[in-house]
C-alpha cells in the first residue's frame, strides 16, 4: 500500500508542476496514476491533504540527506552549513518547490496554511540551531535575529539574481555571498550586543534541548551517529540509530510505534561504544519522555 501511495503522490506531483496545483483535478489524478477514486481517498481526504504530503515526503528525504552530510564532520565548519542549504535549495529546484508554494500560499485552507506556517517556522529553528554550532554557545543571545536576517537577505539574493540572470539560478553562489554576508553580521551584532528578538521568548516559541521535542531527539540521535564513525560496527550501529530517527522525525506524522522503538534502543544498549556516550543517556530519557506525554 505504501508503495501504491508513493505512486500516486508522484503523480500528482507531475502534475501540479506541468498544470499547477488549482488547475490540476481529481480526475486528472485518477487518470494519470491508473487508480480508482475510492482508492484515492482512502490515502488522502482532498487534494490539500495530498499536496502536503508531498511537501512531507520531499522534505524527509531531503532533511535526511541534510543530516548526512554532517556524518563525521565538524558541525561547526561553515562550509558544511553552506553544503547543506544548497542541497536543500537543489530539492526546492529539482521539484519546484517554491513556485508551489507560492502558488498556494493564498488558498484559504486552513490545515494547508498551518503546514505552510510550521514549515516555515521549522527552518528557522534549524538555523538557528546550526547557527549555535557554528558561533558557538555564547553568541546564542544574537543568534535568532541573525537567522531570520539571514534566511530574508538569502530569500531576496535569489529572487533578484534570478530576476537578472535569466532565471538561472547559480546556487553555489548565492549561498556563499550570503554566508559571507552572516559571518560579518554575527560579528557585528555581538560586538554591540544589539538584541531585537529576545532569545528567552524565540526559545519559548522555538524550544530548543527540549527532552520531548522531536528535533531535540533527532539531533541527538545525530551526534550519537557523529561519535561512532570510525567504529567497527558502525555500519549496524548507524541502521539502528536511523530507524529511531525516522520513526521520530519531525516529518513523520505517523504515531511512532513505541514496541519497536524500545526493541531497538535494547538493541542498541547491547554495544559498549553506544553505552559510554554521554548522549546515550540523554537519547534514552528523551525517547521515554516522548513517549509518556503523547501515550
Amino acid at each position: 500500500m505504501k508503495d501504491r501511495k508513493l505512486h500516486v503522490i508522484a503523480c500528482a506531483h507531475k502534475l501540479f508542476i506541468e498544470k499547477g496545483f488549482q488547475a490540476t483535478s481529481i480526475q486528472d489524478i485518477l487518470d494519470e496514476s491508473g487508480i480508482a477514486k475510492g482508492t484515492l481517498y482512502n490515502y488522502f481526504s482532498s487534494k490539500n491533504e495530498l499536496l502536503i504530503e508531498l511537501f512531507k515526503t520531499l522534505y524527509q528525504k531531503m532533511e535526511k540527506e541534510r543530516d548526512e552530510l554532517l556524518l563525521g564532520e565538524n558541525p561547526a565548519d561553515i562550509d558544511i552549513f553552506m553544503r547543506q542549504f544548497e542541497l536543500q535549495m537543489e530539492t526546492n529546484r529539482d521539484n519546484k518547490l517554491i513556485s508551489l508554494f507560492e502558488e498556494v500560499i493564498f488558498i484559504n485552507d486552513p490545515e494547508l496554511k498551518e503546514f505552510i506556517r510550521f514549515s516555515q517556522l521549522r527552518m528557522l529553528s534549524w538555523v538557528h540551531q546550526r547557527f549555535v554550532e557554528i558561533f558557538g554557545q555564547d553568541k546564542r543571545d544574537y543568534l535568532w535575529d541573525c537567522a531570520i536576517m539571514f534566511l530574508g537577505i538569502l530569500n531576496h539574493n535569489i529572487k533578484y539574481y534570478t530576476m537578472t540572470h535569466d532565471k538561472k539560478l547559480d546556487i553555489h553562489r548565492v549561498v556563499q555571498f550570503s554566508v559571507n554576508r552572516l559571518v560579518n553580521m554575527v560579528e557585528d551584532v555581538s560586538k554591540t550586543k544589539e538584541v531585537l528578538l529576545e532569545a528567552d521568548v524565540m526559545d519559548r516559541l522555538f524550544p530548543g534541548e527540549h527532552p520531548t521535542n522531536k528535533e531535540t531527539i533527532c539531533h541527538i540521535i545525530h551526534r550519537i551517529k557523529q561519535s561512532i564513525q570510525a567504529h567497527p560496527e558502525a555500519h549496524k550501529l548507524t541502521e539502528l540509530l536511523s530507524f529511531l530517527h525516522d520513526e521520530l522525525a519531525p516529518t513523520n506524522t505517523n504515531e511512532p510505534r513505541w514496541f519497536l522503538l524500545e526493541s531497538t534502543l535494547h538493541s542498541l544498549s547491547k554495544f559498549d561504544l553506544i553505552c559510554q556516550l554521554e548522549d546515550w543517556d540523554k537519547l534514552k530519557d528523551a525517547v521515554k519522555q516522548k513517549e509518556a506525554t503523547t501515550t
